[in-house]
Parts: structure tokens; C-alpha cells; sequence
């Protein structure tokens, strides 16, 4: 059983006389708090609760609502986070009401969705928070009863004393418990006592998504509001010269026709502060399809960028970032990338004397991987409503970062940060897009030029236009062997555009007494950002496929190469600064072995590959069986097998994991923005191949590592090795190696 210590001061502690009808509120300063109280309607909160970052209301008669602090996308945090409090509290999760938080810097910290951090970032706190309500609690029944405390015990919402045969329902002790001093220490449960995280649970708002209330930003609607669009340049590395709308203003339903600068000249950007296009053209009218049609009608005239540079602040690091002029093409990418690729590159990490060995290794092996410019392709394009007074701003949005963006918009729109107001709706997806405000602060301007409430709407193409997309990659591989077919040399050296994918202290660094990796990148004007595990995704495939084409040189199964060199890397690691715990690493590759039957006689009709990889903390393992059918590729089975620690929410998290699968299938086989002359070739769903509900695998079993470890992260990293594991499978099925995404290409070539 853990303990934990709680500080607070006497400010921090909210008498029962400022409640109303017995309810109980307590506020626990640093740490994930919550407050219970009586009244269903959200309280307003003291500035100097700041640290708090959950609630727990409990009404007189027993009702209780658990808010969950983090934005929702679909990887059921809305679920999951109020989970944790309700196992400590000791409460009936029938009972339970779950209610997204409002966003408040002043009360929360960390409201942010992304990175895999969720859980993992409010696990101990969102324990203690419920703990210590409980343990409040137990000592009001203590006192009403005059027994123990020790002798007070609760189970499901309900408080007892056997001797006396007394019971209380937590509503009837939670204004006694408002007057008692938050416990300087609490106990926390044991593991194996745990009732409610472990367990499954529906998705808490299941109900309304399937019966289609309104929920997400798409849906949010005011009196009065005005639609706006914005019309960007054609493509990367231009910009506005000039505009005729004279025939737009005359339409019918449309308000104005105005440009806005979405970053003033020299603003210092954060790191979520990524936009494509400055100015811009926005319409603003009543409708959307006024807008739509108006927008259409306008007359413009484009031209070409200069080459700037500008700072850009990396949660306090800063650096220069560089945004070259012209034009740029896929085809040119590709060239570009090729003859960087044989220049000298930014070490990342050495190990041991690799070029020696390379030079007198009996065997090399060189491979090199390309990966394209993914689009996020949200089922909810982006979208904001703004309205904006010269006192204060309101923001209605599907928004993973929201206190990164209220900064932002804060300063653009020259209002006090305690005048931004963030209503933070359900979003439509995200997995990174979402992370980048540049729409809030978009819809801000729109509204403060307007003088009205505007709801600006992103269309399909707007939004697969715009950028933020997954970076361009290139990855070269070389093992060197000896005579004897041993590894003895390791060398990855890789590039993108803008940024390279190398992770140069992940597996197999650590592993191989020679290793050396190296990075280069090639500056772009093309915008991107976070996609779901970045670099990782990227990182897994080209390594993944590597080692399995590595395996078969040496004569060895995949899993057993893997597993000797994670065998060396807990019993005789290389360097000091390897990222991953080469058993918990080995743990998923032996399940997955297990649950596929991998290499029992009667898998061996299947064309299967298999991949491994570690990120955000967790670990990650698929065999995928495929078969070929009439040219096409029909995947028949996934095994998963993941370790993140405890899983708070088997449904959830199986469900988490599919996803992923099916996702990397579809981004390994289709996933492609290709550019020319800067103008992105796909904007749209026909042109941008997606994984379709006949393609998906016919069987998915995800298994989880049993542990008593922190829940660590389950987002992303079941994404990465889904690549490499296709990759490997297509292999077997077709004799032929991919080095290239999406595989689609070079399978109808077959």
C-alpha cells in the first residue's frame, strides 16, 4: 500500500459554510484536485486553488459527478481519468456521472491531450485526490458515531461501522467532512484491491455519440453568429499580392470581405504556434453555403515568398527556423533528399569504433526506406467559434493544447490571458493536428474585425490543404557481420524534410558494440507537426523491416534476432543512454510469440511479419498475417501485444490499440501527400486513399502485459511497428521488400 503526502494551506480549504444544501468541496493545492459539493451546476473557483486540476461533486442525496480535466478525441480519457478517482473514493461506478472540466489555468495543469501523456501524467495525483476525499469522509463518520476512524470502512459510496451496525451514504457525511482538515497523508489502494481500473467500462458518452447529440465543435452553435471561410494560397511558398471582391460583397448573405495577419512581423512562435499561410483571405457572411459560393466569385492574385528566418521558442529552448522561397515538388524532394543523403551528417550518437568495422566487415548490408508527407485527415475538419469584445474573448473549439493556444491568442488580440475563455468541445479526432491553434487565433481576428460572433468552418480541402502534415523521411541502414555472420556494426542515417525521424539512443543502440547514427534535415516552407508517434511511426517501419531483412542474412528468425540483441542489452548494454528497459521490450515479442503461434506447423501456411518497437513509454509488438488475392492485399489476422503498465480500461484500451491497427495499415499501404509546384495533388477523400471497412483485418487480438507498473502510454505507441510488421508480411507473401511508402505502389507493380 502507497502513501502519499499532501501539502496545503489554510486558503486552500473551502469551509462547509460556503456550501449550500450539505455538500461537500475540497480543494488539495498541487496535486490533480477535485472538489465535492452538492449542486450538479460547475462553482467558480478561487484564484488560489491554481493548481487544482479535477473535481469530484457529491450531492446530498448521492449523486456523484467526476469531471474529467483533459480534452476527449476518442481515446476515451472522458472515461478512463474519471476511473481512477472513482477506485480510491470507494464508489458505485453506476452512480457515477462523468462531465468534461472547464478549461481554467487558474484552477488546472497539463490540459492538454497528446504526447500518450493522459493517463500517465495524473495517475498518482487523480489516486490521491480520490483517497483523500474518502479518507475525509471516514472521519466524519467517525465523529458523528464517536468510533475509530480505523473502524469506519467504506464500499461502494456507502460508509459502515460493523460493530455498531451503523451505515451513511457519503451524501449524508459530505458536509461534515467540509469542516474537517484535509489528512496530511493518505493510503492508497493495493493494486490487487482495485474495483473499478482494471475492470471494463463503457465509453461514458457512448450514448450520445451514436444517437448523435451535439458534442463537437462542428456542432456548436450561437444566436446571431456569422460563418466564415478563409481562402489561402494555392500553394506553399506563395502569398497574397492582391484581391478584387466587389462581385463577393454584392451576394446575397454576405457580410464582409476583409485579410488578416495571423502573426504580427517578428512574433517569437511557440512551439504549437505553426501556421502555413500569414495573410488571409477571409468571407464572412450568414451561411455556410453563402460563404462557400461567394468565396468562389473572388478575384486574386498570388506571389511568391521571400526567404525569412524566425525564432521559434521549444518550451524554453529556442531556435531559428528557416523558411526558404520557391516553389517545391515531391519529385524535387525526392532528388534533393538523395544527394543530401551522401553528405556528411549532425552525429546523433557513437558507440564503439563503427567505421573501422565497416571497413573490414566480411558482409554489408545497406538499405535505404522513404516515407512521404502524411495528411491528418480529422473526420471533423478544423473549425472555432469566436466571439471577441474590446474586454474579453470567448472560444468554443475542438482543441487538444488549449492553454498553448490561449497565449497565443492572448497576445495577438492584445487582451489580458484572464480575459481568453476556452470552451473545450469533443473533438472530431486529432492525434497531433489539433495540438496547432493557428484556427482559434484565426477565428479570434475574424470576430474582432467582424464586431460580431463568427463560427469560421475549415472544409475538407481547406483542411487537407493547409499543411501541419506529417515531415517527408529518408533512412539509410547498414549492418556490418563478420565471417561468422555476426552482428558487429550498426549505422542509421537519416533525413527529412524539415526535420529528421533518427531517435539515436532507442533500440538497437545499446545493443551492438559499434553503432553510430546520424541526422540532416532540408529546411522547407511546407508546415508540419506532430502526426500520430512522431518520428516513431516513421522510425519503426524502415528499422522494423531492416532488422527482419538483417535476420535472414544471418540465418535467424525475426523474434529470436530481436530477442538475442535485447538479451545484450540488459546483460552487457552498450553506453548509458539507452531509452528503453530491454526486458519489458523482450516481454511483448515473447507474447506476441506466444498468442500468434509463431513458427507452429500449423501457422506456417500464413504470410506473416512481425515488428517491435518502444516509444512514449511504452512497448508495443503485432504479427500481421496477410495473404494475396486476386492482386490484392486481404489481411486475415493481427496479433497485439502491448505493455503500458497497468490498463486502466480494458475496453478502452483494446479499443485504442485496434484503432492504431487499423490506422497503420491504411497509412502503410495508402497514406500519401504529394506536392507539385508547391500545390498539394489530393485534397480531398477521392484522391487521398483511405483504409476502407472491407480492408481492415478480419481478426484483431490484442493481449496486454499483466504488471503492476504505472499506466504508462497507449495512443501511440501501438502505431509504429504496425508498418514494419505489414512490410515484413508483404515480404513473405510476395518475395519482394518495401522500401518505399505506401507500399500500394510498388504492389501494382507486381
Amino acid at each position: 500500500m502507497e502513501k502519499f503526502n499532501i501539502t496545503h494551506s489554510r486558503r486552500s480549504f473551502l469551509k462547509a459554510s460556503l456550501l449550500s444544501g450539505g455538500g461537500l468541496m475540497i480543494s488539495i493545492g498541487g496535486l490533480s484536485g477535485f472538489k465535492l459539493t452538492d449542486k450538479f451546476e460547475d462553482l467558480k473557483l478561487p484564484n488560489e486553488w491554481n493548481e487544482i486540476n479535477g473535481y469530484i461533486k457529491i450531492t446530498a442525496d448521492n449523486v456523484i459527478k467526476i469531471l474529467s480535466q483533459n480534452p476527449e478525441f476518442g481515446q476515451n480519457v472522458k472515461t478512463s481519468l474519471p476511473m481512477i478517482v472513482a477506485e480510491e473514493l470507494d464508489v458505485d461506478w453506476k452512480d457515477v456521472i462523468v462531465e468534461q472540466a472547464p478549461f481554467d489555468t487558474k484552477v488546472y495543469t497539463r490540459q492538454f491531450t497528446g504526447g500518450s501523456q493522459s493517463i500517465r501524467t495524473t495517475w498518482k495525483n487523480l489516486r490521491t485526490a480520490g483517497a483523500s476525499a474518502r479518507q475525509m469522509l471516514r472521519e466524519a463518520a467517525a465523529q458523528v458515531w464517536n468510533v475509530p476512524i480505523d473502524e469506519v470502512s467504506t464500499k461502494a459510496s456507502v460508509l459502515y461501522h460493523e460493530k455498531s451496525g451503523k451505515s451513511a451514504k457519503y451524501g449524508e457525511m459530505a458536509s461534515k467532512a467540509a469542516s474537517i482538515p484535509l489528512p496530511k497523508e493518505v493510503k492508497l489502494k493495493d493494486v490487487k484491491d482495485f474495483k473499478i481500473v482494471r475492470s471494463p467500462r463503457k465509453n461514458v458518452e457512448g450514448i450520445n455519440i451514436v444517437t448523435g447529440k451535439p458534442l463537437f465543435g462542428m456542432d456548436y452553435t450561437k444566436e446571431g453568429m456569422l460563418i466564415a471561410m478563409i481562402h489561402h494560397p494555392p500553394a506553399f511558398g506563395m502569398k497574397l499580392k492582391s484581391y478584387d471582391a466587389s462581385q463577393v460583397r454584392t451576394m446575397s448573405g454576405i457580410k464582409d470581405v476583409f485579410t488578416i495577419t495571423l502573426l504580427e512581423e517578428g512574433t517569437e512562435r511557440a512551439i504549437f504556434d505553426t501556421r502555413t499561410f500569414n495573410e488571409l483571405l477571409v468571407v464572412v457572411g450568414n451561411t455556410t453555403w453563402e460563404v462557400m459560393n461567394a468565396r468562389k466569385k473572388l478575384k486574386v492574385e498570388w506571389e511568391g515568398i521571400v526567404e525569412k528566418k524566425e525564432t521559434v521558442n521549444v518550451f524554453g529552448n529556442k531556435r531559428e527556423e528557416i523558411i526558404p522561397a520557391g516553389l517545391e515538388s515531391t519529385e524535387t524532394h525526392l532528388s534533393k533528399m538523395q544527394e543530401m543523403a551522401k553528405k556528411p551528417a549532425t552525429e546523433l550518437r557513437k558507440d564503439g569504433d563503427p567505421e573501422t568495422v565497416f571497413k573490414n566487415a566480411a558482409q554489408i548490408i545497406e538499405r535505404t526506406y522513404n516515407a512521404p508527407f502524411l495528411a491528418h485527415n480529422t473526420m471533423e475538419p478544423m473549425n472555432c467559434f469566436a466571439h471577441v469584445t474590446d474586454k474579453e474573448a470567448f472560444f468554443a473549439a475542438p482543441l487538444q493544447a488549449p492553454e498553448f493556444a490561449e497565449r497565443t491568442v492572448a497576445a495577438r488580440l492584445g487582451l489580458p490571458v484572464e480575459k481568453i475563455n476556452i470552451e473545450m468541445t469533443r473533438m472530431g479526432g486529432g492525434f497531433g493536428r489539433r495540438a496547432y491553434g493557428h484556427y482559434l487565433v484565426e477565428a479570434g481576428l475574424i470576430s474582432q474585425k467582424a464586431k460580431a460572433p463568427i463560427k469560421l468552418i475549415y472544409t475538407r480541402e481547406d483542411d487537407m490543404t493547409y499543411g501541419i502534415y506529417r515531415p517527408m523521411y529518408t533512412a539509410t541502414y547498414r549492418a556490418a557481420l563478420d565471417a561468422d555472420k555476426n552482428l558487429i556494426g550498426f549505422h542509421v542515417k537519416g533525413g527529412g524534410i524539415p526535420e529528421h525521424p533518427i531517435a539515436a539512443n532507442r533500440f538497437p543502440a545499446g545493443a551492438v558494440d559499434n553503432y553510430l547514427a546520424e541526422g540532416w534535415e532540408i529546411p522547407s516552407n511546407i508546415t508540419i507537426g506532430a502526426f500520430r508517434a512522431p518520428r516513431s511511426n516513421f522510425n519503426a517501419a524502415a528499422e522494423q523491416s531492416f532488422l527482419d531483412e538483417l535476420a535472414a542474412a544471418m540465418g535467424k528468425d525475426p523474434i529470436e534476432l530481436r530477442l538475442e540483441l535485447l538479451k545484450r542489452a540488459k546483460d552487457n548494454p552498450v553506453g548509458k543512454n539507452n531509452d528503453y528497459d530491454a526486458d519489458r521490450y523482450a516481454g511483448v515479442l515473447k507474447l506476441v510469440r506466444e498468442k500468434s503461434g509463431w513458427g507452429t506447423p500449423e501457422k506456417r501456411n500464413l504470410h506473416r511479419g512481425v515488428a517491435a518497437y518502444f516509444c512514449h513509454n511504452s512497448y508495443a509488438a503485432h504479427v500481421i498475417d496477410v495473404a494475396i488475392k486476386d492482386g490484392q492485399v486481404i489481411v486475415e489476422n493481427v496479433y497485439s501485444a502491448i505493455d503500458c503498465g497497468i490498463v486502466i480500461n480494458p475496453d478502452a484500451a483494446t479499443n485504442m490499440v485496434e484503432g492504431a491497427v487499423i490506422d497503420g495499415i491504411g497509412n502503410a499501404l495508402y497514406g500519401n501527400l504529394s506536392l507539385k509546384n508547391g500545390s498539394p495533388q489530393q485534397n480531398n477523400f477521392n484522391t487521398y486513399r483511405m483504409i476502407r471497412c472491407n480492408e481492415i483485418p478480419k481478426k484483431i487480438e490484442v493481449y496486454f502485459v499483466e504488471n503492476d507498473i504505472d499506466p504508462t502510454g497507449l495512443g501511440e505507441p501501438p502505431f509504429p511497428p504496425v508498418f514494419g510488421a505489414l512490410a515484413n508480411a508483404l515480404f513473405k507473401a510476395t518475395e519482394k521488400r518495401f522500401y518505399n511508402q505506401p507500399f500500394s505502389a510498388d504492389l501494382s507493380k507486381l
